[in-house]
């Protein structure tokens, strides 16, 4: 985990190995740069610590990791911690007082912080207008975009802009290219084995270490490529057909990739265990993978359950085809984006969950208990697959496999991926 030090003598927060050497006494930490912000803090122009990855704990408490799923999904952007709250189902001063425990901010805090330092690494990287920079990262307004950037960063965008350094701005052959800031360590070749053992006909692709798929944004068509950049990132090429909101795109790319939960604990928890010590220290840095779209997860899970893997092959090939929206003139063997739930209630084999999820019943946003989510997802499919499920959509304690593994808890999760991903090897 991340400890950002800030020093009282000069009111910056710096990440770690920078050059700079306070005293000790002079020195307070903070797990997120929001934290420090909160506190009064700006960043360091030396080390940049916006350019790294604020991850949240692993030991936070699931209700708290189920809030920060929502905030980046967007749900703040135009709600406030009472909306939050309501989707929780807990009261907006309980999850404020959450949210001040273990993460050191307000739900609206982060989620301000958020929304600037990805405007400021816009700003390094690309060549963004100023006006498109303010409403891709989820700003209402550029005055509250020039705002919330004066504040934290003590520059307007256009002072930010004039200082990046020459080798900031990536340039590129069509498309919008940014660093995805990772801690490592990451295991990138087991994510892609596991996103290419599971990718769906049409809509992904993993050829070369570099995962590629279709988007659709409001009925747009999209497609995003994600690979290896450097040590401490990943590099992702979006194609798509507007800017505004841009951000929420990166962050479901992240979590796609599993950037955003750096699963400190439950990597020693498992190299404690005889069964899994030698796995873990074969494969580093191996992360739960995520889901782009919730509900493709789902019917991948409740076919692969149901059917032989060439049969759930076909059968999601079938979908793709006769629901999914075409896409032409892509290569890699993108076709198609993913119907959406609305498209397959009358599908065959996933009807049920179809329906489910399009009236409501069924929310895969991430915001339901995880052990609630299971239960809904049984009614509607199998034990398995609705654990298979709930693992992609960020549950970190349920196990989709054969056998006990009680002793592994609360991180089966992980463990049950390091049996999939090492069995592919």
């Amino acid at each position: 985990m991340t400890t950002y030090s800030a020093v009282r003598t000069t009111g910056i927060y710096c990440r770690p190995g920078c050059g700079a050497k306070p005293l000790a006494e002079n020195v307070s930490t903070f797990e997120l740069p929001a934290a420090a912000e909160a506190a009064g803090y700006r960043a360091c122009l030396r080390c940049r610590p916006y350019r790294v990855a604020g991850t949240v704990a692993d030991e936070a408490p699931e209700l708290v990791c189920r809030a920060v799923q929502l905030i980046i999904a967007g749900l703040l952007d135009k709600s406030g911690e009472d909306a939050l709250g309501s989707r929780l189902g807990v009261s907006p001063r309980h999850l404020r007082r959450m949210f001040a425990e273990h993460l050191g901010v307000t739900p609206d805090q982060f989620a301000r912080s958020r929304r600037a330092h990805f405007a400021r690494r816009l700003l390094d990287d690309t060549d963004l207008g100023i006006a498109e920079i303010a409403f891709a990262s989820g700003f209402g307004s550029l005055r509250q975009f020039n705002r919330a950037i004066r504040e934290i960063f003590r520059a307007s965008p256009r002072e930010l802009r004039d200082r990046r350094r020459r080798g900031d701005r990536l340039v590129a052959d069509g498309g919008l290219v940014l660093r995805l800031p990772f801690t490592p360590p990451l295991n990138w070749e087991a994510m892609t084995e596991f996103l290419a053992a599971h990718a769906i006909p049409g809509v992904e692709s993993v050829q070369d270490l570099t995962y590629r798929r279709t988007i659709s944004l409001d009925g747009e068509p999209g497609v995003l490529e994600l690979g290896p950049g450097g040590e401490d990132y990943l590099l992702l090429r979006a194609h798509l057909p507007y800017w505004e909101g841009v951000m929420h795109v990166v962050d479901r790319a992240a979590r796609l990739v599993s950037l955003h939960c750096e699963p400190v604990r439950a990597w020693t928890h498992l190299s404690n265990d005889p069964e899994f010590a030698t796995l873990v220290e074969a494969r580093p840095g191996v992360r739960i993978p995520g889901a782009w779209g919730p509900f493709e997860v789902a019917v991948q899970a409740a076919l692969r359950d149901q059917l032989a893997p060439d049969d759930a092959e076909e059968a999601l090939k079938k979908i793709v085809e006769v629901y999914g929206v075409p896409i032409p003139g892509l290569d890699h063997g993108l076709t198609h984006a993913f119907p959406g739930p609305e498209a397959l209630t009358g599908a065959e084999r996933v009807g049920p969950l179809a329906r489910a999820v399009a009236d409501g019943t069924i929310r895969l946003d991430g915001g339901t208990e995880p052990e609630e989510l299971v239960q809904q997802l049984e009614a509607v499919t199998s034990l398995r697959a609705a654990r298979h499920i709930a693992l992609r959509l960020g549950a970190r304690d349920v196990w989709p496999l054969d056998g006990d593994a009680e002793r592994l808890a609360p991180w089966r999760s992980l463990a049950a991926v390091y049996q999939l991903t090492s069995a592919t090897v």
